[in-house]
């Protein structure tokens, strides 16, 4: 694959598709006309094309021309989208936005053409379908699929309207994203001493001293980025600062906190769910949840509710336990009556250093950032057969991003990624794998596929080592799980290589999966060691740490059966006519399944980015679904070998290079030897399995 090199430069880097992309040569005016320029030629070819179709389209000459165009489409904008996610700017959002509308039309388009439809339709039916290989297949019947739920059937007028919503779609999920950035950007809380940061480590001290000086201010900035935010809730033994920090993000884009209607979501939320409903009945369904989950494992919203409210009866008991446990001790040892939202994770810390004698901060020290990455990498080389090394030739977009390659046991370049590991101003929050390039293999091409790994863990400071917790650990190798999925494919196709077209409850399995080695010991020697001795973690330690995972787990999971039931139930109903239908909707649900009631002034819903404004929508439910999945598959690395060759090899074989070439369900079968279990995820939770 080309690589473009520093240096280099093109009158529009974006044009030049064939190589990666030139980051630091991107600017806020090359984005529209790069995106005009290719919607503008793909719609004449495309139009060529079907004006001279033969009557029985073959694959070369009709599906792979297709696919040429939709790789050079997402060359161009891939790119644009990232750097609006981790290094906004006013300018790169208001050419970012620009192109969503126009995007949203062509996107529609395609989905609305006719003939196009018409033409796979043909392809399905050809004698050569039958001889097709099974990936081939898979894709075409996948095409048709997705077309009759886009309205390709529907009459002109629907139609319009299908794509008028799609566009304002478009619109408006970018808008909620924005919002809940630029909340959590706009707060900060200035401390001219430390004299309120008492309990808070001396390593986060640090981190919000240099907030400080990044601002040019003396003394401590806290801020709402998760580190931060951490840092306050978990150890200040401050109690008015965690609630302001709390109070500040729990309200983030809402018309309640200190920020009070600034960059409030309550009416794009509506908007949205009001959209939502409207294009799934204009597409035949009863509302969205039903017209999610027809590319969903799952069949019903009655059957992901009914898994959800299982696996909260599961856990309650264990949860309300756990509560009971953290009043009485903050009463008896802490001084603290009736406990607040702003108390819980301060309290668990308390409790998890005096009884469990371990604090996330006792395990920074062994967790340096380049030895958790040495460790990863390292860990997956030997599971999978492959190398990874870095190339310092590939252009970043920021200093702190480094492009590592794949290669495989021959040494053939297999695929590549960009590591953004920390927070900074000016990215969004969380953690994620976005798609670079997908995999495509044709008769006239070869592209590998090149992933983005983001985390906003802890950055350097004062020119030391970053120190990662245990969470931040964790984070790191579930993106990267997703990573190896896009990554580590066989499938030619780029519809159904890696991530793409995995039934999206089955696509947290791999990354999941990955998770599970954070808590072993052969795995954690690969990197856990003290970042200045280099000495390993002691075993009383690691010890300690085992005696964690299972520390509140189950109020961990009723917080995750919490949310997806909420999201759940929001787009299996009418759509809300007001926001405190919403609220009411969210109150509810925690009516049934919580332990902890939020105060009335947290607005969850207004920064719940991953069903607002990613592809979670009537799917949250998945994190929990295929959990389920991905403890089973683990299980079997437990009973046969955590390093066995023969496991890793299937493991790649049967989940990893397949991609959505087949239903996710057989190819866990196809690893496993059986249906999934859920005995696994319930051992792992530290509940009992009924």
């Amino acid at each position: 694959m080309t690589h473009f090199l520093k240096g280099v430069t093109v009158s529009n880097p974006l044009l030049a598709t064939d190589a990666l992309p030139a980051f630091r040569s991107i600017l806020p005016e090359h984005v529209e006309p790069a995106i005009d320029t290719i919607l503008a030629e793909n719609r004449a070819a495309l139009a060529e094309r079907l004006a001279r179709l033969p009557e029985n389209p073959g694959w070369d000459e009709f599906i792979v021309p297709l696919q040429q165009l939709e790789m050079r489409l997402d060359a161009a904008w891939s790119p644009v989208r990232h750097l609006n996610s981790v290094m906004n700017t006013e300018a790169l959002r208001a050419a970012h936005n620009a192109c969503l509308p126009k995007l949203s039309d062509y996107g529609t388009e395609i989905s609305h053409n006719r003939k196009l439809f018409e033409a796979f339709e043909r392809v399905s039916q050809s004698a050569e379908f039958t001889a097709f290989s099974t990936d081939r297949r898979k894709l075409v019947q996948d095409a048709l699929r997705d077309f009759r739920l886009s309205g390709v059937d529907l009459p002109p007028e629907a139609k319009a309207r299908f794509r008028e919503i799609e566009s304002r779609l478009s619109e408006l999920t970018s808008r909620y994203e924005e919002n809940v950035l630029d909340a959590t950007q706009a707060w900060t809380l200035h401390l001219p001493d430390d004299r309120r940061l008492g309990g808070v480590p001396e390593s986060s001290q640090a981190m919000l001293a240099q907030n400080a000086r990044d601002r040019q201010q003396d003394g401590y900035v806290v801020t709402l980025d998760f580190p931060s935010y951490h840092a306050i809730l978990t150890h200040a033994d401050d109690r008015a600062l965690r609630e302001e920090v709390y109070t500040a993000y729990a309200t983030r884009a809402s018309e309640q906190g200190p920020d009070a209607g600034r960059f409030d979501n309550s009416e794009v939320m509506l908007e949205i769910l009001r959209l939502r409903e409207e294009k799934a009945r204009l597409t035949g369904f009863t509302h969205h949840a039903e017209r999610s989950l027809a590319t969903k494992m799952a069949d019903t919203p009655e059957t992901v509710t009914h898994f959800l409210q299982d696996l909260g009866q599961r856990a309650r008991k264990a949860a309300e336990a756990d509560i009971a446990d953290m009043r009485a001790y903050a009463q008896e040892r802490l001084g603290l009556e009736d406990l607040q939202s702003w108390d819980y994770g301060y309290v668990a810390e308390k409790i998890r250093a005096d009884r469990l004698g371990l604090s996330q901060e006792m395990l920074k020290p062994y967790f340096p950032a380049d030895r958790v990455v040495a460790g990863l990498f390292g860990l997956v080389e030997r599971l999978f057969g492959i190398r990874i090394t870095p190339d310092d030739r590939v252009e970043t977009w920021h200093d702190d991003v480094r492009y590592y390659a794949i290669r495989d046991n021959t040494g053939q370049e297999r695929a590549g990624f960009y590591f953004d590991l920390y927070a900074r101003t000016g990215k969004r929050g969380g953690a994620w794998m976005d798609v670079c390039r997908s995999r495509f293999v044709s008769p006239v091409s070869a592209q590998i596929p090149v992933a983005y790994m983001t985390c906003n863990s802890t950055p350097p400071v004062d020119g030391k080592a970053a120190l990662f917790t245990h969470d931040e650990v964790i984070t790191l190798f579930h993106e990267f799980g997703h990573g190896l999925h896009h990554m580590l494919t066989r499938v030619d196709h780029p519809e159904i290589a890696g991530i793409s077209g995995v039934e999206w409850d089955a696509v947290e399995l791999p990354s999941q999966f990955m998770e599970n080695w954070c808590w072993e010991r052969e795995a954690l020697d690969l990197f856990a060691r003290h970042h200045e001795t280099g000495e390993p973690m002691p075993e009383a330690l690691f010890q300690k740490l085992q005696g964690t995972r299972h520390f509140q787990a189950a109020l961990q999971l009723l917080r995750q059966v919490e949310f997806a039931l909420f999201d759940m139930r929001l787009h299996a109903a009418p759509a809300p006519r007001s926001t405190g239908e919403i609220q009411a909707l969210l109150d509810a649900v925690r009516d049934e399944v919580a332990v902890i009631r939020p105060p009335a002034f947290n607005r969850f819903q207004n920064g719940f980015t991953h069903i607002f404004a990613g592809g979670y929508a009537a799917g949250y439910y998945s994190y929990k679904w295929a959990e389920v999945l991905s403890a089973d598959a683990f299980a079997r690395f437990e009973e046969e070998g955590l390093f066995s060759p023969e496991v890793g090899r299937d493991y790649l074989q049967e989940i990893l290079e397949v991609g959505a070439s087949r239903p996710a369900l057989e190819s866990f079968k196809a690893f496993r030897g059986r249906e999934p279990s859920i005995d696994a995820l319930l051992r792992h939770s530290g509940l009992e399995a009924a």
